[in-house]
């Protein structure tokens, strides 16, 4: 990167070039004096659909069915059931673990 040279501001670099009128150049640039004619009018108006435009339904599905009543009981044991092993998996896993951490810790000492 080069940096400017003499008595010019590091904001030179950013400015635009100039069109050779000097006064006018640090000046930004003129908004224009009118507005377009053809501006953006919105959206459409929309029309409602005619009457009965939906196709006809010959098919009517059945009912939905009833579902069958649950057992909570039943349903709480095998939770339970479900829970204990579960536990015992993350106990085996546990053991197995600490075993092998105890025979590394043991080769590294020994």
């Amino acid at each position: 990167m080069t940096t400017p040279s003499g008595g010019s501001t590091p904001d030179d670099y950013w400015r635009r070039p100039g069109t050779g009128d000097d006064a006018v150049a640090n000046q930004p640039p003129a908004a224009p004096a009118t507005t377009p004619a053809s501006a953006y009018a919105g959206p459409p108006p929309s029309v409602p659909p005619p009457t009965g435009w939906r196709p006809p339904v010959h098919l009517q599905p059945a009912p939905p069915r009833r579902l069958p009543p649950q057992d909570m009981a039943d349903l709480d044991a095998a939770e339970q059931r479900s829970q204990r092993v579960t536990y015992g998996f993350g106990a085996a896993a546990g053991v197995v673990l600490v075993v092998l951490v105890c025979l590394l810790c043991s080769r590294v000492i020994f």
